[in-house]
């Protein structure tokens, strides 16, 4: 289930018509109020959130489910001023869309925030490789230790980490890991895949964890 919390009811139609065709249920709401309410009685599994709404804006609808959860949230926005983003993120938005946007690149969004988290949000246990995930910090630990990842390799680990076994092209990852308006080759992609396994293997050099499928490219493997 995908809340659609949105004012615009043009908006808030479109985006329920893409995420439908997209095999998800959805409810929408027009106001931050009707979504606390609901969330109350039947939490779903992400929400697409405005930020500006009547009654209850969307800072503090992300604060007020915060407290008792940590279902992801992508926030949409026509603001981009950075204090908005940073305020967003302390409050525990997982991701941003800012308008205007394509209904597909929410869509593509929603999909890789689904796949990115663990059920609910919470830390997963760790792994028999030792990794252990902290979704809320964007954080990935290897035996207790942090490793240093930079945002686009957190973000491939953390696809792969979640479908273990599953092997990702380039052309995927670069479609789940980038935002679309960035002009970017599949060859970046070995690039970060190359950094990434460094640092991996820096922390426990007998253990790789990310292989290539030679033609196709990379899965997660314990």
């Amino acid at each position: 289930m995908v809340f659609v919390v949105e004012d615009e009811v043009q908006i808030a139609r479109i985006l329920g018509d893409y995420l439908l065709k997209a095999g998800f249920e959805v409810e929408i709401f027009g106001d931050g109020q009707s979504a606390l309410d609901r969330f109350s009685e039947c939490p779903p599994d992400l929400i697409l959130l405005d930020l500006m709404l009547p009654e209850v804006d969307g800072l503090t609808v992300c604060r007020e489910i915060r407290k008792v959860s940590e279902v992801p949230i992508i926030m949409i926005t026509a603001k981009v001023e950075e204090v908005d983003r940073l305020l967003g993120l302390e409050l525990g938005a997982d991701d941003y869309i800012c308008k205007p946007f394509s209904p597909r690149e929410v869509v593509a969004r929603a999909k890789a925030n689904l796949r990115r988290w663990p059920v609910n949000g919470h830390s997963e246990p760790a792994a028999p490789s030792g990794l252990t995930h902290q979704p809320q910090t964007q954080r990935y630990l290897y035996d207790g230790i942090p490793i240093p990842l930079t945002n686009t390799e957190y973000k491939i680990l953390a696809l792969m980490h979640a479908s273990p076994g599953r092997v990702y092209s380039r052309a995927q990852l670069l479609d789940l890991c980038y935002d679309p308006d960035q002009d970017v080759s599949d060859r970046a992609i070995d690039s970060h895949v190359k950094n990434l396994r460094k640092k991996l293997r820096g922390i426990h050099p007998a253990n790789d964890l990310i292989h290539s499928v030679y033609g196709v490219g990379y899965r997660f493997e314990a």
